[in-house]
């Protein structure tokens, strides 16, 4: 077991878009939840990506990615629990070491990002990670070792592993500027963040 595992849980409603599909705005000329995918997929893990079942367009946007495991939930409404347990049985099933969390709507991120965690984690394999920003404000991706899994199995409800973290000691990582916290979960989220790369404040 040496290998890190990427879920892309991609199961949610984006229900404060009012309509619109966050995952699906357009992100360096592509959907985002394509780039999240090719981002994780340059990094040579396996991947998995987690949709609602019957999201054709979601489905459509991940169309003609190799070594990318796409997996409809039957139970998506549940929260994002459900895509965590489907991950942790995935990545235990594939003997991997760890399972990385990488929020499907973190527009900032970058694949160098996600090797910076995998390195980090081949140094210290039974140890929780965590990614801050550089304010050291927590974010995402986190990282969950193999010993863990079991736990994650358990999860319920519209709660990621926060709660369980809370009772280890996760190492945190820090990547540049906002990186591991910029998510945009309303139209004016996004209308701000592209107002700030248009003016070079991205970074």
């Amino acid at each position: 077991m040496s290998q890190v595992a990427i879920l892309i849980p991609a199961a949610g409603r984006s229900a404060r878009m009012r309509g619109r599909d966050k995952l699906l705005e357009l992100v360096e000329g592509v959907p985002l939840l394509r780039r999240q995918a090719q981002m994780a997929q340059r990094t040579g893990a396996p991947v998995m990506v987690t949709l609602p079942p019957g999201h054709a367009a979601r489905q459509a946007a991940l169309e003609g990615l190799e070594g990318v495991r796409i997996v409809p939930l039957p139970d998506a409404g549940e929260g994002v629990a459900a895509s965590i347990r489907a991950g942790a049985a995935w990545a235990e099933a594939i003997g991997a070491a760890g399972l990385m969390v990488c929020l499907a709507d973190l527009p900032e991120l970058r694949t160098e990002d996600l090797r910076t965690m995998s390195r980090a984690f081949a140094a210290a394999p039974d140890t929780p990670l965590r990614a801050t920003d550089a304010s050291a404000r927590p974010g995402h991706p986190v990282i969950l070792p193999a010993r863990l899994f079991g736990a994650l199995g358990g999860l319920e409800g519209d709660r990621g592993a926060g709660a369980l973290l809370r009772h280890e000691r996760p190492g945190e990582i820090v990547l540049p500027g906002r990186r591991a916290t910029t998510d945009l979960d309303t139209p004016e989220d996004w209308e701000a963040w592209r107002a700030r790369r248009e003016g070079g404040g991205a970074r």
